[in-house]
């Protein structure tokens, strides 16, 4: 089933899509283990451990940077979702840190890795608390056809963000990487699509009947009764995943390409690009001296799926690099994957809400002015930044 609107209700139904082009590689399933999942690359070097040590290390000796979030930061406004399935471009909305709403062209209105609470933590007590108010509250958002969850990390996926969802849109489809499935069945949560990557699935919309009750009078949604069709592909970047210190690697971790509307959306909820070791203070790691393996998917997924018309993707949460350049990448790697994937257009996303690392709050946007005019790009108009709550078209 699909998801509740203001007018007309549709029912969504997932079929596995048409065999698409893939790498030679893909096939092998290399990044599947004994024991869960792993990442496969020359790119990846496995530290969670020996990262978790020495950043509490770092705090406790007093090494770590401590960012300063003292009012103003980032900008918050409040969102202005359309109020019907018509729109000709494609429009996104930052809702903080890895949270996007995407309205599409031809009506699919999709949540990306929704998790708008206070905290990111455990029962949402736990963790970081925001130094940025969340723009909306989940009720606040009226159209929610499908929900794409990248990995089941506590700030990109919500006990109480989705269970919130689907008591208030009851015909809402959830989907997930492999082995996460599971544990949406046990929130209670029965419409959930698992996939491996570089799997697809098409997507239909079908509109029921009209419910009288929920057509607001001046609303066009009612006379919005043709099917909402969409292509899905859950695909490869470099993470890990753990909700307890005991499951770690047992669930997949992915991005997502959403082709609806004649739009191709392409979002990454967390990726590291490449592995720093520790260099002598003040040594820069994207210096051309440098050269080390960077994580080969970004660049099949750009050959086989690309071009993308907007890319999600991450700025922040990088600092120490030799601590964790592996599973989150700096500004300079955003735009790498930006070029890598072919996107025609990016919005910067995973910084602005929690103190999660140590660079300082509004460092990410900044940094990425510098990595676009290194490479050769505008500071505006192709890789940008938006406040929390805004929304910007394509």
């Amino acid at each position: 089933m699909g998801s509740t609107t203001t007018g007309v209700l549709y029912a969504l139904s997932v079929a596995t899509s048409p065999a698409r082009p893939a790498p030679e590689d893909a096939s092998a399933k290399s990044h599947h283990a004994k024991s869960g999942y792993r990442n496969p690359w020359d790119s990846w070097e496995d530290i969670p451990m020996k990262t978790s040590v020495e950043v509490l290390v770092r705090r406790l000796t007093g090494k770590a940077n401590v960012p300063n979030t003292t009012a103003p930061t980032v900008p918050v406004r409040k969102p202005e979702f359309l109020p019907s399935r018509a729109t000709p471009n494609l429009r996104a909305t930052w809702l903080g840190h890895a949270c996007y709403y995407v309205e599409f062209p031809g009506g699919l209105r999709a949540l990306f890795d929704p998790v708008l609470e206070e905290r990111c933590g455990p029962y949402n007590m736990l963790g970081p608390k925001r130094f940025t108010d969340a723009p909306c509250k989940i009720k606040d958002i009226h159209i929610i056809d499908a929900v794409f969850i990248s990995h089941n990390h506590y700030d990109h996926l919500s006990y109480t963000g989705v269970t919130e969802i689907a008591k208030r849109h009851p015909n809402c489809h959830f989907f997930v990487p492999l082995d996460l499935k599971a544990w949406f069945k046990s929130c209670g949560i029965h419409q959930a699509t698992e996939l491996d990557w570089w799997d697809g699935r098409d997507i239909t919309l079908s509109p029921l009947e009209q419910n009288e009750a929920k057509v607001e009078a001046d609303s066009d949604s009612a006379s919005m009764t043709a099917e909402i069709k969409a292509r899905i592909g859950f695909l490869p970047c470099q993470h890990v995943t753990a909700r307890t210190p005991f499951d770690p690697h047992r669930t997949l971790w992915g991005s997502w390409a959403v082709e609806s509307g004649g739009k191709h959306l392409y979002f990454i909820g967390d990726t590291g690009y490449c592995s720093v070791p520790k260099l002598p203070e003040g040594k820069d790691d994207h210096d051309p001296k440098y050269d080390f393996p960077i994580c080969p998917a970004f660049k099949q997924i750009g050959e086989f799926r690309g071009p993308f018309d907007l890319g999600l993707i991450p700025i922040g949460a990088y600092a120490p690099r030799h601590l964790l350049s592996c599973v989150h990448i700096d500004p300079h790697d955003a735009v790498h994957i930006f070029q890598d994937t072919k996107c025609k257009k990016a919005l910067g996303m995973h910084w602005g809400t929690w103190v999660l690392t140590e660079e300082d709050v509004l460092e990410p946007p900044e940094k990425l002015k510098t990595a676009l005019k290194k490479f050769g790009l505008p500071e505006k108009g192709v890789f940008d930044v938006c406040d929390i709550g805004e929304s910007r078209e394509f």
